[in-house]
């Protein structure tokens, strides 16, 4: 993921320097001496999953173990320097990737869980929209747009860095990719089903945004319901508490209607 802070007003006349997934980066000359770095969003054109710019680093987890047995998250970030993504594999969230100023300014992160819910499985994909300082507010939209967009390389860089493991468990790939967008804008305060994870991942010229088919009625398929685990103890469910740390805000479901906080949702 790149800069998903834009500037409002995007200059004429230049060219380019070096791109990253998200934003094109390109500089104008001021002087024969100065010269100023602009992000432009690359709102067009196909998002590309380039394999030689992951890094996947593998914190404590065995790929022999099924994330139905052992806790399974993912923790993707990105770098504006150097245009590379870098994927943590590990038991909880990897918050070495989420430190500092820069990274608390960006917010650009993707943070993942596996879950058991009654015995199926299904990925839980989670993006920070707008809340904490003013211009994640002031380009909420555009955020959406864009994590909405790149989520197939996302979720592709999963794929491809958790390799091994998916070879071992293919069923994996038929489990239901849920991606919750946090926001304190009502309109993209919500959770949306992408599918299967083979779909989710899989480029698509539907042209639309993040082009995928994204379902938001529950009653069109009883399979794409937002999955409960269960109030009491069992052995059905996997983890039994969420292991991505967000806030207990209320959330709009597939049918528009708030459901509980992440974190009360799983107590």
């Amino acid at each position: 993921m790149g800069t998903l802070t834009a500037s409002l007003v995007v200059p004429s006349k230049l060219k380019p320097e070096k791109q990253s997934s998200i934003f094109i980066y390109k500089t104008r000359r001021k002087s024969n001496k100065n010269q100023s770095i602009v992000p432009v969003a690359r709102l067009f054109g196909p998002a590309i999953f380039e394999a030689s710019k992951l890094k996947v680093l593998f914190l404590g987890v065995d790929e022999k173990k099924h994330p139905g047995k052992l806790p399974r998250t993912y923790t993707l970030t990105h770098s504006d320097v150097t245009s590379k993504l870098t994927l943590a594999i590990s038991q909880t969230i990897n918050n070495s990737q989420l430190q500092g100023w820069y990274n608390k300014l960006q917010r650009d992160e993707v943070v993942a869980e596996w879950k058991k819910v009654k015995g199926k499985m299904s990925l839980h994909v989670h993006c920070h929209i707008s809340g904490g300082h003013f211009l994640l507010d002031l380009f909420a939209r555009l955020r959406y747009y864009i994590f909405c967009k790149e989520l197939p390389v996302v979720l592709k860089a999963f794929v491809h860095g958790d390799e091994n493991l998916l070879n071992n468990y293919p069923e994996l790939q038929e489990a239901l990719v849920w991606v919750y967008f946090h926001s304190n804008i009502q309109e993209f305060n919500k959770v949306e089903c992408w599918g299967p994870l083979k779909e989710a991942a899989s480029p698509s010229s539907s042209g639309g945004v993040g082009g995928k088919m994204r379902n938001t009625n529950t009653t069109s398929n009883s399979n794409w319901d937002l999955p409960q685990p269960c109030q009491e103890s069992c052995s059905c469910c996997f983890p039994p508490m969420s292991l991505i740390p967000w806030p207990s805000d209320d959330i709009s479901g597939t049918d528009g209607e708030p459901i509980q906080g992440l974190q009360e949702q799983q107590s």
